[in-house]
């Protein structure tokens, strides 16, 4: 086999040593410098493949992020809603704790193109898994309200932990994901068989409410609704969710 087709070609050069420098330094390292020196190419060389810098973090972005997202997608397959949550919680911060300055790079640095789209697809993964919880008729309250929580507080505790782990001190975190991820779904999904029987009615119209609007949602050409009807029934039960979400008057 020849040199020629051993060596990678300078658009695989460059993505492997913007990838690395990231590893090693954050973003900051990622520099029309650096990269070509890592990649034994010419400045000019980054600009042609990738049109600038950021197309390139762009595109590691994308190539970072490929895994994660065949993982959430795995996840998706089979097996009960609420444990598919937890498992994709899971999923997420062993990404960041794995990946940590492209975690940061998507989501504490402003988001380049490529990797925003990747992460729109991973967020809407989430939407998936809440979805399939609300149909179960155990979510108590909307989707998107749901899936915003436990976005936001996945980001938070993953955040949280690279920082422990880059100054020593992730012993001293042990359990905060678990403890974090347990206690927001505990704040977001009825319990089947034991919350139940005791929950307030007002609650329980909620989650039914919620249920019968993820339903509707996914009924698609099948729908037994003129638009105009499917579009007030959806009117009415978001409504009826806002109102008589468990701590609000009745």
């Amino acid at each position: 086999m020849t040199a020629i087709e051993t060596t990678p070609q300078p658009r695989e050069r460059i993505l492997r040593a913007a990838a690395d420098l990231l590893a090693e330094g954050g973003r900051e390292a990622v520099s029309t410098r650096s990269v070509s020196a890592a990649a034994g190419v010419q400045a000019q060389t980054i600009y042609r493949q990738f049109g600038d810098m950021q197309g390139l973090l762009d595109e590691v972005a994308r190539r970072g992020l490929a895994a994660y997202l065949a993982d959430k997608k795995a996840n998706l397959a089979a097996g009960n809603p609420v444990e598919q949550l937890r498992n994709g919680w899971d999923l997420h911060v062993a990404f960041g704790l794995a990946n940590p300055a492209l975690y940061r790079l998507l989501y504490t640095d402003p988001r380049p193109g490529e990797g925003a789209a990747a992460m729109d697809e991973a967020y809407g993964i989430l939407v998936q898994l809440v979805t399939r919880v609300a149909e179960t008729g155990r979510l108590r309250m909307g989707i998107e309200a749901a899936a915003a929580m436990i976005h936001s507080t996945g980001i938070g505790v993953t955040v949280t932990l690279i920082g422990a782990a880059a100054a020593g001190r992730l012993a001293e975190h042990e359990g905060l994901s678990e403890s974090t991820r347990d206690a927001v779904l505990a704040a977001l999904v009825t319990d089947a068989e034991r919350a139940a029987p005791v929950e307030d009615p007002r609650a329980a119209r909620a989650r039914h409410a919620v249920a019968l609007k993820a339903l509707l949602d996914e009924g698609g050409e099948e729908r037994s609704f003129t638009p105009g009807e499917h579009l007030l029934l959806t009117e009415w039960l978001t409504r009826l969710v806002s109102a008589t979400a468990p701590g609000d008057a009745a």
